[in-house]
């Protein structure tokens, strides 16, 4: 069943979906003289606080930008050491997401991982598949271009089977072809690490969101730079287009 729903002009303000590329954990181990992986695991960490936050906040989805589809250029032993870092996160976190009512997706290509860390993915997602409290939304292996090429894939498929007709191709219909088909629209991004660009994060998906960058490296960010995006949010008069 699809929760897609449009805000109103006088709904509160306050982000229902955050979606947060997370950047920096290379940056933070270097400048402390340490290997990469493990800025990658402090920002493990950071990830379990930020769920904590989110629950504490009533965020209905929060969606982590963990692995990118550019991300396979990186050095072999760092993409090993990601994916086991991720493998671990699966094993471990199962009874917690359970026990805090949190649902599991995750999003991306998943054909490259291997056999091991695909099953570990499906049986998240179908254990954590009847909580109903907040949706956190995985991003692995994902890229907005790649979402996109493929919504317009099942579009052709679709048209091919008599399923759609062309005339019925509207933004909302092909919206439904994307991996965000089922949650709440975007409301805000944040992305840490101090660059200011979307890297191919939800192309689609973020046309009207509101942005928002600190220079705070990932592992760092904590309650209060949460509080502070969330703050800025608050002050952003959203038309969607439009001059209301």
């Amino acid at each position: 069943m699809s929760i897609i729903k449009e805000y109103s002009k006088n709904e509160k303000k306050i982000p229902r979906h955050i979606a947060i590329i997370m950047d920096g954990n290379g940056r933070w181990a270097q400048k402390r003289g340490k290997i990469r992986i493990l800025g990658h695991k402090e920002g493990f960490k950071a990830v379990k606080k930020t769920v904590k936050f989110a629950l504490q906040n009533k965020i209905k989805v929060l969606t982590l930008y963990t692995f990118s589809t550019e991300n396979q250029k990186r050095p072999k032993l760092e993409i090993i050491a990601l994916l086991e870092l991720f493998l671990f996160a699966l094993k471990n976190e199962i009874q917690h997401l359970n026990k805090y009512n949190i649902c599991l997706k995750v999003i991306g290509d998943l054909t490259y991982f291997d056999k091991e860390l695909q099953l570990y993915i499906y049986n998240a997602e179908r254990m954590t598949l009847n909580n109903n409290g907040l949706i956190l939304n995985i991003a692995a292996n994902y890229g907005g271009k790649w979402d996109i090429v493929e919504g317009v894939k099942k579009i052709l498929s679709d048209v091919q089977k008599g399923i759609l007709c062309i005339s019925q191709i509207k933004e909302e219909i092909f919206s439904q072809y994307l991996s965000t088909n089922n949650l709440l629209p975007v409301d805000l991004v944040i992305r840490t690490g101090g660059e200011k660009r979307i890297s191919n994060f939800l192309l689609w998906q973020i046309a009207y969101s509101e942005l928002y960058f600190t220079d705070v490296l990932w592992p760092d960010f904590n309650a209060f730079e949460f509080k502070n995006a969330i703050n800025y949010f608050s002050t952003r008069k959203r038309r969607f287009g439009g001059n209301f």
